[in-house]
Parts: C-alpha cells; structure tokens; sequence
C-alpha cells in the first residue's frame, strides 16, 4: 500500500471517527434535554414545580417554552386554588348567616299557626312557612350544588350492591307515595356499580321525587337496573305528565323549570345536580319522554374503574 492509500484510509478513518464522536454528542445533548423534560413534568405531576433561572444557551427552545408554559400552568392552578378557598369560605359563611334567621321564621311561623287567628292571616302565616321552606330548600341545594362543583365535598366511588340503596330511596318515599295514591315498585336486581352511596342516593331521591311531584294520583313508578359490560343503568320510569322533545335537553341545566309545572313546588336544581353527581363518578343521565305518556330517567354508573 503506497503512502497516498494510507493517507486517504487515515482520514476516511478519522472522518468516521469524528461523526461518530458528533453523533454520541447530539445523543447525549438529546438525553440530557429529555431528561430535563421529564423532570420538569416530573415535578409538575407531583406538585413540587417551582420557578428557577434557566441558561438558554444550555436549554433548547423547546425547552425554554415548556418551561415558561410549565410556570404559566402552576400559576393558574395556585390562583384556582385560592380562588376556591375563596368559594369556600363565602359558602360557609352564607350558610352560616343564613340558617338562624331561615330556622327562626319557620318556629315564628309555627307558633303563629298555634294562634286563634282569623282565616285570613292564618292563610298568610301558612304561605309565610311555604315560602320560608322554600328558601331554606333553595340555599341548601345552592350550598350543596357549590360545594360539589368547588371540590369542597369529595365523592368516594366504590364496588357496591345496588339494591340496598334502592331499597333506602323506596323506604324513604313510601308515606309520600301513600299520601298521593301512587304505587312505587322495584325491580329485584342483583347488580353491582361504582358509586358514593350517599351522593348516589341523593342523585336517585331526586329522580323520585320528581317522579312523585309530577305522577298524577293512582299513577306507577317503577325503578329497575339493566347490566351492560361497562355501565349499569338504574331506570326511574313514571306514568306522569312527560316532557316534550324540544324541552328534554333544557331539564338539566340549573334553575330551568317548564313553563308547563310553573305551578308546582321547585326551584329547577335537582336534575342539575344529580347530573353533576353522576359526572363526578364517570357516569351519565338520559331521559326518555313524551307528553301524557310519563318519563324515563336513566342512570349510568360505571361498573370498572
């Protein structure tokens, strides 16, 4: 091999030499920026991301913008946490300024209808209590509703049979299904779902309710669970007034009434929350309905996590 074949395998030799050093490098650079990344998001995850002073001659600017994206993000979320410690307080302190004055009506009121009145401030003391009832059930619903959706209250789904909870709202409702002339029956199931017990049975008692309110007397309610592979669904079917089509998306929103059920007692906030409930733990709500023929409320509740 003369010399200028030795050269020219030298420098081919050296030439491969060098990209694999400036190949090693970028992998090394890639590695290093990666695991910034992840530490980053890392602490983010964890809750312990704080600002720091980043070169950006040794930062990508990829990099750089996570981390400013990243701070933006903490920020927010430490402005939505005071925000709803903020919430939280107002809630308790309208609760607490408005029980007493609510509680003292209603014994006023109570008092007065022990009186030998004339009929006609007796018929003013009983709307007096009406109303005053009405106002205690509002703020209750209004401070349960806002505690909920501020995360004051914390829902705790578990695997558990469904039946007892039904068998609760049933036992919880017979006087006033007596009262009315309404019959309430319940389906035998076996089936098991994810759910709070306590916020799901809230979610179902106002489903019957509403079923009573609007069930005109010798009317049935029935409550049945079908099982799907993901879902199980708790059935509230009612042979009540129904609700038209154009009108059935609207029942769920907060404060809506139909202008058809003005008369009646309420305040527009128990399928809003009971749709909330449901959300909470990974479920849904549906309905089924059409005028003069009565509804079906559907719950859906997870039955895996």
């Amino acid at each position: 091999m003369n010399e200028c074949n030795v050269i020219f395998v030298v420098i081919i030799l050296l030439v491969i030499l060098l990209c694999t050093v400036v190949v090693l490098f970028e992998r090394y650079k890639i590695k290093k920026m990666l695991e910034t990344l992840n530490q980053m998001l890392d602490s983010v995850l964890d809750g312990s991301f704080t600002e720091q002073n980043f070169d950006e001659s040794l930062l990508s600017a990829v990099e750089n913008r996570l981390y400013r994206y990243l701070t933006a993000s903490e920020v927010s979320a430490r402005n939505l946490a005071v925000e709803k410690e903020k919430i939280k307080e107002l809630i308790a302190d309208i609760s607490h300024q408005t029980k007493t004055p609510i509680a003292n009506i209603l014994l006023y009121a109570q008092l007065l209808e022990e009186q030998e009145l004339p009929q006609q401030s007796m018929d003013c003391v009983m709307a007096l209590r009406g109303q005053a009832e009405k106002l205690n059930f509002l703020i209750a619903s209004l401070v349960k509703l806002s505690r909920l959706e501020t995360g004051v209250f914390t829902l705790r789904p578990v695997y558990t049979a469904i039946t007892p909870m039904l068998e609760d709202t049933v036992e919880q409702f017979l006087p006033k299904v007596t009262q009315k002339g309404l019959q309430l029956i319940i389906e035998p199931t076996e089936a098991y779902a994810i759910f709070d017990y306590k916020w799901t049975q809230e979610a179902l008692c106002n489903l019957v309710d509403n079923a009573i309110k609007y069930t005109p007397p010798g009317g049935r309610i029935q409550i049945s669970v079908k099982e799907y592979n993901l879902f199980c669904r708790i059935d509230v079917a009612d042979t009540g007034i129904g609700i038209s089509e154009e009108e059935q998306a609207k029942v769920f929103s907060r404060f809506y009434r139909s202008p058809s059920v003005s008369e009646q007692d309420g305040v527009g906030i128990g399928l809003y929350l009971t749709r909330q409930i449901l959300s909470e733990q990974g479920g849904y709500i549906k309905v089924t309905s059409s005028l003069g023929r009565g509804s079906v409320f559907s719950m859906f509740l997870p039955r895996e996590d």
